[in-house]
């Protein structure tokens, strides 16, 4: 589920043309004053020949007469400012907004590179997690799980409290998640709304402007594998385990129902580790319990969860088999 690299290139061609369209834009917009305001084009190249001929007197003129590189360097920003000034004064008098012919970014930030000082920009991260999102199974997931849908009508008794409880720690998530750090472990028996309230939460803190990524465990687990034992490039798994490790909410559903391995107790650490160094949540939703998580995979996933998460336990009756018994008794 990692960008391939021909998805990636695609990506970065993207970039390239943001920025060649607004070069065209500007240079539109520059041709346009050069003919509705006499006198503008030739104040564009007074500070290139102004400069030139400065580093000309220092190269080739007398060395008494010669400006310091320092004096030079003055008498220059000191130029810049008096032409720049008249630029502005003549846009203004001639109806345009005084920064008409300053570049426009769609992301002025890394200015449409994807990238500041070597570092992928958030756009371009957030860009990455859209197509995986896209790839993913939570755009179709968060259609049918929403707290809008919520209901109280399989629970009663403790079961119940379990349940009002975990709503409220799910809400309470969603209303803290862009000003603090939560994680969350959704356990008990099955059918009994782990999934349900992870995906509600999803959409919640999708709909803040989040980026989050959607794993069944197996489907996770897989997918690592393919990228580390498979015919994929180094770049790929190194791209795959970023947005892994960083986007902002990480849902990892059911939980236990892999194939248990040293491979995949290894990489559920590395998940977990990762994400809590970076101070990026997790969801994850199981049937395990702490004791069970411990004894299938290892004491120090027990004690990173035990210790970082917020536990949720959920019983009950299984709600999707009461759902298709009354769908079968109601077609009857």
């Amino acid at each position: 589920m990692a960008l391939s690299q021909e998805i990636y290139d695609n990506l970065m061609l993207e970039y390239a043309a943001r920025r060649d369209r607004h070069s065209r834009e500007l240079l539109q917009k520059r041709e346009e004053v050069y003919r509705k305001i006499p006198g503008f084009q030739e104040l564009d190249g007074v500070i290139p020949s102004y400069g030139v001929g400065m580093l000309e007197k220092q190269l080739f003129g007398d060395p008494g007469e010669a400006p310091s590189a320092e004096a030079s360097s003055l008498e220059l920003k000191k130029r810049i400012r008096e032409v720049t000034e008249k630029k502005r004064t003549l846009l203004v008098n001639a109806g345009y907004p005084e920064n008409y012919l300053s570049p426009v970014y769609d992301c002025p930030d890394c200015r449409d590179t994807g990238y500041i000082d070597g570092v992928k920009c958030h756009c371009l991260k957030k860009a990455e997690i859209a197509i995986l999102y896209d790839q993913s199974h939570l755009k179709q997931l968060i259609r049918d799980n929403n707290f809008s849908l919520l209901s109280e009508e399989f629970y009663e008794g403790e079961d119940l409290q379990r349940f009002r409880r975990a709503v409220q720690i799910c809400r309470s998530f969603v209303n803290n998640f862009n000003s603090g750090y939560e994680n969350l472990y959704l356990y008990g028996t099955v059918g009994t709304g782990k999934s349900f309230l992870s995906i509600c939460t999803a959409r919640e803190v999708l709909l803040k402007g989040n980026s989050v990524l959607y794993f069944s465990a197996a489907g996770l687990f897989e997918t690592l594998s393919s990228y580390v034992f498979g015919n994929r490039s180094r770049e790929e798994l190194q791209r795959f385990t970023e947005e892994l490790y960083n986007c902002d909410l990480l849902i990892i559903d059911d939980l236990g129902t892999e194939l248990p391995n040293a491979f995949v107790s290894a990489q559920l650490f590395s998940c977990i580790n990762e994400r809590h160094l970076n101070r990026k949540s997790t969801i994850i939703s199981t049937n395990l319990s702490l004791g069970e998580l411990q004894d299938r995979y290892s004491d120090r996933i027990l004690s990173r969860i035990s210790s970082d998460y917020t536990v949720c336990r959920l019983t009950g009756p299984d709600i999707r088999l009461r759902k298709k018994v009354r769908k079968m008794n109601g077609t009857c």
